[in-house]
């Protein structure tokens, strides 16, 4: 994947929140040490220089899937050097993939006939939205609804920024659709990257379903994929979860998204992550292909369908794909369909290190590794 692809990255980073460190970090010398075992000697170079750069503690979580078969690779920066550790089964915060999984959720209620992509979302609830247009779900899914990235009764600038979203509440979210919603523009008609619209969309499933949005996730994607280590509550997984880092390498609070949670409120497993990545390479799973399918043309080299973002390559395969980040993590997720090729990777790396972009573009390079084999 190129630079081409590489620009359009900052725009689907899940967190946007003023901040810098003044912390300093030395550069790892040498290659990753114990590098013999399933990878080759090109994806661990790529490992190392995209990794060298950031803090002592750091930890990288990776599933390369070819051809249907996974293998898992984990690494650990400390006293300067990288070295290979087993960590598919520890958890990260994985930002804004979580969106995937809210478009997932809505994906099982279209298809179950509960409600139609194109429905107007004032339908299902029984407040008074403040707005004269109609926005439907496609377009909380696809973010063409015009809302903001976030709401304007959640100021960043008092809020707390090693947690920015743990004290927006459902009173405020409710508080926001009937007094203060504004649009940028017209539904449907520009795709413009919402927090906001995410996380309501997580909200109004969980309304129309009277299930809370962590339950509509156990029931309808992390049993049926046994992905066991999954959730939006961090207490279920305390004990397995890997700190998070600042971009000085000292810990990172996790980040709470209250009433947002659909934003990006997951916590995963590399190994989880990769059996429901596993999942998306079957195409008579009419629920994850739903989320597949484009429903908007970003520009020519991206569009998007519910959640997942599709990206064209210059070998004229396309990816699907989505990001993360947030305060301590920062996560990369792309899967080649045709060929049943996908990347994962989950990273205790601050969304506001300086150098957090290698993150995916780690995850592009190494999807490029699996079509040179």
């Amino acid at each position: 994947m190129k630079n081409r692809m590489i620009k359009y990255l900052t725009v689907t980073i899940g967190v946007i929140v003023s901040g810098c460190s003044n912390g300093q970090t030395t550069t790892a010398i040498n290659g990753i040490q114990n590098t013999t075992k399933g990878i080759t000697q090109e994806q661990s170079d790529l490992i190392f220089n995209n990794t060298k750069t950031f803090p002592n503690n750091t930890q990288l979580s990776i599933a390369l899937i070819k051809n249907g078969e996974v293998d898992f690779v984990g690494v650990k920066r400390t006293d300067d050097t990288i070295r290979r550790i087993e960590n598919f089964r520890e958890v990260f915060e994985i930002g804004s993939i979580t969106k995937v999984f809210t478009a997932t959720l809505l994906s099982d209620l279209v298809n179950n006939q509960t409600l139609e992509l194109d429905d107007n979302i004032q339908d299902y609830v029984d407040f008074k939205i403040k707005l004269e247009e109609g926005i439907t779900f496609k377009e909380l899914a696809n973010h063409t609804s015009g809302l903001p990235r976030l709401p304007s009764n959640l100021n960043l600038m008092l809020a707390d920024r090693d947690n920015p979203y743990k004290d927006y509440d459902e009173e405020k979210l409710k508080e926001y659709l009937t007094t203060e919603i504004q649009l940028g523009q017209e539904p449907g008609v520009k795709y413009e990257y919402s927090n906001l619209g995410a996380g309501i969309l997580g909200f109004e499933l969980a309304l129309i379903t009277n299930t809370p949005y962590e339950s509509l996730l156990q029931e309808k994607i992390f049993r049926k994929y046994k992905m066991s280590n999954s959730t939006s509550e961090r207490e279920r997984i305390e004990s397995k979860l890997v700190k998070g880092l600042k971009p000085n390498g000292k810990e990172a609070p996790n980040w709470d998204f209250g009433a947002l949670a659909g934003a990006g409120a997951i916590f995963s497993t590399a190994e989880d992550l990769s059996k429901f990545a596993l999942a998306q390479f079957d195409n008579k799973n009419t629920e994850l292909a739903l989320t597949q399918a484009p429903t908007y043309e970003v520009n020519d080299n991206m569009q998007i369908g519910l959640g997942w973002h599709i990206l064209q390559r210059k070998n004229g395969r396309e990816l699907i794909w989505h990001n993360g980040g947030t305060g301590g993590y920062t996560s990369s997720m792309a899967l080649d369909l045709e060929n049943r090729n996908g990347i994962i990777i989950l990273s205790n790396v601050s969304a506001f290190n300086p150098n957090m972009r290698n993150i995916d573009q780690l995850c592009f390079a190494l999807i490029d590794t699996l079509d040179n084999k």
